[in-house]
């Protein structure tokens, strides 16, 4: 059975604690990237975050989960995605930034059983995400398998979700963790 192509970015499954963690960061006002919700971010020099982009070697913060605006008429905007551009004050960004949480992904192509715990990369698709919902439509990139310490994403299962788990068809969704988190041990502070 073929697989739908329907791709939403990472989307929270579980984690080996309680609950899925999701702090408050920033974004900087006049941001000129759109963060979609289930983007993968980064933090950056100055206290905020922006997106992270395919091929990139950052270490990962977490995936977008929304954010908080007041825009330049007074009003407060809540929203799936931050929009590009945006001039506004008291930002707000959420972001799932537990590092034992685990995501579901789609993959770019099939994704057989034998690449599971091999490290990856992620790709955008076009557009990079849905302005009307809100939503990312970044994947995994199932040729970019290697034991590369840098790739963003470690493939741990295969989705148990009975439209998108065939293994042999195009659209596997794959159960991921994201594998240079900010917060593991290890990692190096921003200066």
């Amino acid at each position: 059975m073929s697989n739908q192509d329907a791709s939403f970015g990472l989307r929270p499954v579980r984690t080996s604690t309680s609950s899925q963690r999701q702090n408050r960061y920033r974004i900087a006002s006049a941001y000129d990237t759109n963060i979609f919700q289930g983007d993968m971010v980064k933090a950056v020099t100055g206290g905020g975050i922006e997106r992270v982009v395919a091929g990139a070697t950052d270490l990962i913060l977490g995936v977008f989960n929304g954010c908080s605006y007041v825009d330049n008429t007074g009003s407060i905007v809540y929203s799936n995605y931050w929009p590009a551009d945006t001039v506004a004050t008291e930002i707000t960004a959420n972001v799932i930034d537990d590092p034992s949480a685990t995501f579901e992904i789609q993959a770019n192509a099939a994704f057989p059983v034998a690449n599971l715990f091999g490290n990856f990369d992620i790709v955008d698709q076009s557009p990079v995400g849905s302005t009307t919902g809100g939503t990312s439509r970044m994947e995994l990139a199932v040729s970019t398998i290697a034991t590369t310490a840098g790739l963003a994403l470690k493939a741990i299962d295969i989705s148990q979700d009975p439209e998108n788990s065939d293994v042999s068809a195009a659209n596997t969704n794959v159960i991921v963790k994201i594998n240079n988190h900010l917060f593991s041990a290890g990692t190096a502070g921003l200066a």
